[in-house]
C-alpha cells in the first residue's frame, strides 16, 4: 500500500468514526428527550390524577340506580298496551338477564369484561396497532368505561374527557361487582327507537320478553349500542344483519356458542317489527285515555315514575271489538264505490330513480294494519302489478280488482284513474290480493259490565294513527231511535204500559207547540200501521209512537227523567225533537244507560283503570266503581227496567234487530238508531252482565246513504264482538220481579192492572184539581 493510500484509507476511517459518535450522540439525545418528556408527562399525569381522582363525582346515581321508568299501561290480563316517557326502558334484574343476551353483548363490547379491572390496556394496544395499520377505527372503551360516560361524561372525543372516563372507569370498579355494572350496562344502554335496555329493545323489535330471544335475535340487538341509527334492524336490515353475522362468528370464536348453534342462528329468518309503537293488542285509544287519566293526577311525574297502570280491558275482548269494527267499516266502504288512487305520481325511466321515486311516495302513505299502501307499476282493465313498501310486488287478476273498476275504466278521470305511479290500497284475502281503499267514515265501539261498569273493550275510530279524535268519549251525535227506550222508560212512570194502544197515523205542531217552526214529523220508511201497543211501536221503531208519548208525558218531563241515565240537560234540550233523539250523546254515555236497564235499574259509570302501581308494585290507586245492587245507585224502578228490557228483547226477536238472533241467544236485548237525514247509525244492545255500543258516521256529518241504517250498518259490528266476548257466558233468564203482574201475554205494574192506568193514548189525560 502506498503512502497515498494509506493516508486516504485513515481519512475513510476517521470519518466514519466522526459518523457514528454523531449518529450516536444523536440516538441519546432523542432517547433522553424521549425520557425526559415521559418523566415529565407522568408527572403530569400523576398531578393530574392527584388532583382529578378526589374531584370525580359521586357514584349515588350508579349505587343507586333509579332510571327514568316510562308510564306503562296494561290490559286486565296482564298485556302491555301502551308505554309513554322520553325512556322506554324495563329494568330487569342481572340473575333475568337470559345468558346468551349477555355473551352477545360482551363478544362485540368486550369479551374481557370479567378480566379487566375497568381499563382494558391490552384491548387499547391492539386498536391502536390496528388503527395504525390503516384499518377501519376501532375504539376501546371497556363496558364500565360506557357506563361512567352514560352517567357522567359527554361523548365529545377530547384528551380529558378520556382521562376522566379512565378515572372513572376505576372508581365504579372499586365500588361495583362486575355483575352490577353489567347489569346496569344492560338496562341503561340506548338502543334506538326511544328504547332504553335490552328488555325494551326486545319488545320494541321483536315483540318479546327479554328471556324469549333466540340467539339470532340477541346478536342483532347487540350490535345496536355502537349505533342504534345505523344498525336498526326495521330501518338498515342489511346494514343490521351484516354486524349481527360478525357477533355470531364472534361469540362462536369466543365458545359462547357451538358450531350447531351458529349455523342455526346464521340461517335464522328474523321477523322484526315494523311499526315500533305496537303493542299485543290494538289498544291504542285505551292507552291515550289511560295516559290522560294519570296525567290529571300525577302530572310530569307519569314518564319518569315508572307508573303501571292496569286497565279493565281484556285483550280478546279488545281483539274481537277492534276486528268487527273495522269489518264492519270496510262493508261499508265496499258498498259505496271507489274513490280513486291516493295520489298519482310521474315514475322516472332509471332503475334507481323509480326506486327511489317509489319508495319516496309510498312513504308519505302509511299502512294502517292490513290495509297495505302500494305503487302500480302496470294497469290494464283485467289486471293491475303494484308494489308495496316492503318492496314485494303482487299482481291482481279481475276477482281482485273488481271494487276498483271504475277506476280501471278508460272513460274514468285523469285524477281518479288507476295508472302506473298511482298510489293505491291494496289488502290480502286468503292467498290473494284485492284492491279496497281507506274509509272516509269513522265508527266507535265500547263495551262494559253492566254490574260495575268496568270497560271490557273501547276502539275510538278506524285508525288511532290516522286519525286520534276518541269518538267513543268525544263525539258528540244525535243518538236518534236507540234514545226512544229512555222515553219510553219515562211513560211507564206516567201510567202507558206496553200494553197501551197508541196511533201510529201522522202527526203535525205548529210553532207554538214545538217552539220553533212547524213539523210534520214521518216515519223512517215513510209506512203508517194505525192502532198498534207500545211494545209494537218500539219493536217496529215507529217516529208516530214515540212523539205522542212524549207529547203525553211532555217534554219537560222527559228531558228531567232521561237525565238520571247520565244524559246531560243541555245537550237534550226539552222538544218534542227529543222522541226521535235530536239531542247529543257520546257512545260512553249510551253504555252507561243502557246497562240500567241490563243491570235492574241501578246507575254505573263506565271506568277504565282498575290500578295504578309504582315500578316495585306497590298499589297507589284502585278503583272503587259503584255498583248494580247498591241501593244508592238506583235511577230507576226495578220493574221499570224489566218491562224496557222485555220490549227491548221483542226489538231483537222480531224488529229492526233481528240479525242479532244469529247469536241463538233469547237473552239478547237493544236497540238500532238511526237519525232522520242519516247522519249517524247506532246499536245499543246488552245481555244481563255486558252491554255494547256501536257507531258508524262521518267526522263532518252527511247522509251515510239511503238505505244505510243501524240495523245494517253498526248492529253487525255488536254482533260480531259479542260473538266472541259471550262465548262462555251462560244464557241468563231474568227473574220477574215483584209488583209485575201477566195479563193476557204482557206485563203490567201491579198498580196498573188492565183497565186502569192508560190503556189508549187517544184519551184525554186526568187533569188533577190542585190542593187546597
Amino acid at each position: 500500500m502506498t503512502d497515498n493510500e494509506k493516508e486516504l484509507s485513515q481519512k475513510t476511517t476517521h470519518k466514519a468514526g466522526a459518523k457514528r459518535s454523531l449518529a450516536s450522540r444523536i440516538v441519546i439525545v432523542t432517547l433522553g428527550t424521549l425520557l425526559g418528556l415521559g418523566v415529565a408527562l407522568a408527572l403530569v399525569i400523576g398531578f393530574a390524577l392527584t388532583m382529578a381522582y378526589p374531584n370525580l363525582p359521586e357514584l349515588d346515581s350508579i349505587t343507586s340506580y333509579k332510571p327514568k321508568m316510562p308510564l306503562r299501561i296494561f290490559s286486565a290480563d296482564n298485556v302491555l298496551i301502551g308505554e309513554f316517557g322520553e325512556e322506554r326502558r324495563n329494568v330487569v334484574r342481572f340473575d333475568q338477564i337470559p345468558d346468551i343476551m349477555k355473551k352477545a353483548v360482551l363478544a362485540i363490547e368486550d369479551d374481557r369484561f370479567y378480566e379487566h379491572g375497568g381499563v382494558d390496556y391490552l384491548g387499547i394496544t391492539r386498536a391502536a396497532l390496528h388503527n395504525l395499520t390503516g384499518g377501519a377505527k376501532q375504539g376501546a372503551s371497556t363496558i364500565t368505561q360506557q357506563v361512567a360516560r352514560n352517567f357522567f361524561l359527554s361523548s365529545e372525543q377530547t384528551f380529558k374527557r378520556k382521562i376522566y372516563e379512565i378515572l372513572l372507569a376505576w372508581k365504579i370498579e372499586q365500588n361495583l361487582s362486575k355483575d352490577q355494572i353489567l347489569e346496569i350496562y344492560m338496562n341503561q344502554i340506548y338502543l334506538g327507537q326511544r328504547a332504553y335496555g335490552f328488555s325494551s329493545a326486545a319488545q320494541i323489535y321483536f315483540g318479546k320478553n327479554l328471556k324469549d330471544l333466540t340467539i339470532a335475535e340477541a346478536a342483532m340487538l347487540a350490535g345496536l349500542p355502537k349505533a342504534p341509527s345505523a344498525y336498526n334492524p326495521v330501518v338498515n336490515p342489511k346494514r343490521a344483519t351484516a354486524r349481527q353475522q360478525y357477533i355470531l362468528q364472534r361469540m362462536r370464536q369466543l365458545g359462547y356458542i357451538t358450531n350447531d348453534q351458529y349455523e342455526q342462528a346464521k340461517a335464522e329468518e328474523l321477523v322484526t317489527k315494523t311499526d315500533s309503537s305496537e303493542f299485543g293488542v290494538h289498544a291504542e285509544y285505551v292507552a291515550e285515555m289511560a295516559r290522560q287519566l294519570v296525567y290529571e293526577q300525577f302530572k310530569e311525574d307519569t314518564y319518569t315514575r315508572g307508573l303501571n297502570v292496569y286497565t279493565t280491558i281484556t285483550k280478546p275482548d279488545q281483539d274481537a271489538a277492534y276486528l268487527s269494527l273495522r269489518r264492519g267499516v270496510m262493508e261499508y266502504e265496499k258498498r259505496h264505490g271507489y274513490r280513486g288512487p291516493e295520489a298519482i305520481i310521474s315514475i322516472p325511466e332509471g332503475k334507481e330513480a323509480a326506486e327511489d321515486a317509489i319508495e319516496k311516495a309510498l312513504a308519505e302513505h302509511s299502512n294502517s294494519d292490513d290495509l297495505q299502501v302500494a305503487m302500480v307499476l302496470d294497469a290494464t282493465p283485467k289486471s293491475v302489478r303494484a308494489i308495496l313498501a316492503s318492496g314485494e310486488e303482487i299482481r291482481m287478476d279481475e276477482a281482485g280488482i273488481s271494487f276498483a273498476a271504475s277506476g280501471l275504466s278508460a272513460k274514468a278521470p285523469a285524477n281518479k284513474r288507476i295508472q302506473r305511479g298511482a298510489v293505491i290500497r291494496v289488502m290480502q284475502e286468503g292467498k290473494n290480493w284485492v284492491i279496497t281503499q281507506m274509509p272516509e267514515v269513522q265508527s266507535a265501539f265500547v263495551a262494559a259490565s253492566t254490574t260495575d261498569g268496568a270497560i271490557k273493550a273501547l276502539v275510538g275510530g278506524f285508525d288511532f294513527d290516522l286519525n286520534k279524535f276518541n269518538h267513543v268519549t268525544q263525539a258528540w251525535r244525535q243518538p236518534g231511535s236507540s234514545f226512544k227506550p229512555f222515553i219510553y222508560s219515562a211513560s211507564l212512570e206516567k201510567g202507558l204500559s206496553p200494553a197501551t194502544i197508541i196511533n201510529d197515523e201522522p202527526i203535525s205542531f205548529d210553532a207554538g207547540q214545538t217552539g220553533g217552526q212547524a213539523w210534520e214529523p214521518k216515519n223512517y220508511d215513510g209506512k203508517y200501521e194505525g192502532p198498534m201497543t207500545m211494545r209494537k211501536g218500539l219493536t217496529k221503531s215507529k217516529n208516530m209512537i214515540s212523539i205522542r208519548i212524549l207529547n203525553r208525558i211532555g217534554a219537560k218531563y222527559g228531558q228531567e227523567y232521561t237525565s238520571r241515565f247520565g244524559f246531560l240537560p243541555e245537550k237534550n234540550p226539552p222538544y218534542l225533537t227529543l222522541a226521535l233523539g235530536a239531542g247529543a250523546v257520546t257512545p260512553l254515555q249510551m253504555a252507561g244507560a243502557y246497562a240500567v236497564f241490563a243491570n235492574g235499574g241501578y246507575k254505573i259509570n263506565p271506568y277504565l283503570i282498575s290500578k295504578i302501581t309504582d315500578s316495585n308494585g306497590n298499589v297507589l290507586v284502585t278503583a272503587k266503581p259503584d255498583k248494580a245492587g247498591d241501593e244508592s245507585n238506583r235511577v230507576i224502578d226495578e220493574r221499570n227496567a224489566f218491562l224496557i228490557d222485555s220490549m227491548l228483547k221483542d226489538v231483537v226477536r222480531y224488529g229492526t234487530a233481528a240479525k242479532a238472533m244469529v247469536l241463538k241467544r233469547p237473552d239478547l236485548a237493544g236497540k238500532t238508531g238511526t237519525t232522520n237525514d242519516s247522519f249517524d247509525a247506532w246499536f245499543a244492545g246488552y245481555q244481563a252482565k255486558i252491554v255494547g255500543i256501536a257507531w258508524i258516521g262521518f267526522d263532518q256529518p252527511k247522509n251515510l246513504g239511503n238505505r244505510e241504517t243501524g240495523g245494517g250498518l253498526a248492529l253487525p259490528i255488536w254482533i260480531g264482538f259479542m260473538q266472541k266476548a259471550l262465548k262462555d257466558i251462560p244464557i241468563e233468564e231474568r227473574p220477574v220481579p215483584n209488583g209485575i203482574i201477566s195479563v193476557n201475554g204482557d206485563f203490567y205494574y201491579a198498580e196498573n192492572p188492565p183497565g186502569t192506568g192508560i190503556s189508549d193514548l187517544s184519551t184525554p189525560p186526568v187533569i188533577e184539581e190542585p190542593k187546597e
